[in-house]
């Protein structure tokens, strides 16, 4: 499913045009939009040029008024004309075409450096010079999708966690991906690159004005693929510093806590109710709500054996995800008690009620190799 028209409504509700490129926040993106505007003029004097004279001939040159055709093979004159006149419009377009292109692919002496992953259906990021990483997954209710609630004005452009730079700095982006090939794009950096699995493409910014900026994922890339979004907020250097010191302590008690969950057990209660929670964001869109996925696509949960006997397959299979599918590993995107409550409720909903409990040190065993 494409958002292409979500994206245009949500254009023209912030006042820039949808027929045109945006100038954009950065430097770099006036480049682009001032290339842009350049060759757009150039080729609408051509065409001014061209038809005017093709036009003009046809009127004032027809049979009607008695006009007799040239009769003339060669035009030595002509043909230089019509080679050399090309050629300069070319080189003139081409030396400041060329100037932009180097600039947009120097990624030298960065301030920031962001790791971006690519992955269905879901963007993660990783502060090379920070000890932070995290999944951004599309926050846009899916009973707007299914249009029982009216959708607002940011629909299927907002995420749960945005991707956080400061102004002023060059911020470089490794791009790669997990899995297909998808492609990470915010129009108002002038940044378009592609996410390919095995390879990392490098894009770089620098924002020069604080505020939300939003893009999404501009490579088909599966069913899902109206469901990547991108949000990038950009914020003065200070307040970028004292977010990543808050994230990072974030981080750390998760880490923490984590380590506190794999000493006790959850009751079922707990459980059920976490279970659900994260199947409702994360496995749902694949698996559907009522657990019985989509024939041929996306296996079914209800009643499968994977679901009802295997336990260690079961966690296994949602830490490291398998080979050749869709089904990713979610050992970075979720804690180990989320996989455990998540794996819980899969074994105990829709009729399964096989009465398992999986604890988060159930889930430490399979990461260990323990199965």
């Amino acid at each position: 499913m494409f958002s292409t028209s979500a994206f245009a409504e949500n254009v023209a509700s912030s006042g820039r045009s949808d027929l045109n490129l945006r100038p954009g926040v950065t430097d770099i993106s006036h480049q682009v939009y001032d290339l842009h505007m350049l060759m757009f003029f150039i080729c609408v004097v051509i065409a001014v040029l061209v038809f005017g004279v093709m036009f003009y001939s046809m009127i004032a040159h027809r049979k009607s008024k008695g006009a007799k055709p040239a009769n003339f093979h060669e035009n030595v004159k002509v043909e230089i004309a019509w080679t050399v006149v090309p050629f300069l419009i070319l080189v003139g377009m081409a030396v400041p075409a060329a100037k932009t292109l180097l600039d947009m692919e120097d990624v030298s002496k960065p301030d920031v450096t962001i790791l971006v992953t690519g992955s269905q259906w879901k963007w993660h990021y990783k502060y090379r010079d920070n000890d932070l990483e995290f999944y951004s997954v599309m926050a846009t209710q899916q009973k707007q999708i299914q249009n029982k609630f009216e959708k607002t004005e940011n629909y299927l452009l907002e995420v749960d966690r945005p991707l956080v730079i400061p102004t002023g700095k060059k911020v470089r982006f490794l791009i790669t991906s997990d899995d297909v090939i998808h492609s990470w794009w915010v129009p108002d950096f002038a940044v378009k690159k592609d996410a390919n699995p095995g390879f990392i493409n490098e894009a770089w910014t620098n924002v020069n004005e604080p505020g939300i900026y939003r893009g999404q994922c501009a490579e088909l890339c599966g069913k899902d693929h109206g469901f990547m979004p991108v949000v990038v907020i950009a914020k003065e250097p200070a307040e970028y510093e004292a977010w990543i010191a808050e994230q990072e302590a974030i981080a750390q008690k998760a880490r923490e806590e984590e380590q506190r969950l794999l000493a006790m057990n959850m009751s079922m209660d707990e459980l059920m109710t976490n279970g659900k929670r994260i199947y409702d964001g994360v496995c749902a869109a694949c698996h559907m709500p009522n657990g019985e996925g989509l024939p041929g696509v996306f296996p079914a949960l209800k009643g499968s054996q994977m679901a009802t006997e295997d336990i260690p397959g079961h966690i296994d299979i949602v830490v490291n995800g398998k080979s050749g599918t869709s089904m990713a590993s979610f050992s970075k995107q979720l804690t180990m008690s989320e996989i455990a409550a998540v794996v819980t409720y899969e074994r105990n909903a829709w009729g399964n009620n096989t009465g398992d409990m999986v604890q988060a040190k159930d889930v430490n065993a399979i990461m260990n190799g323990d199965k």
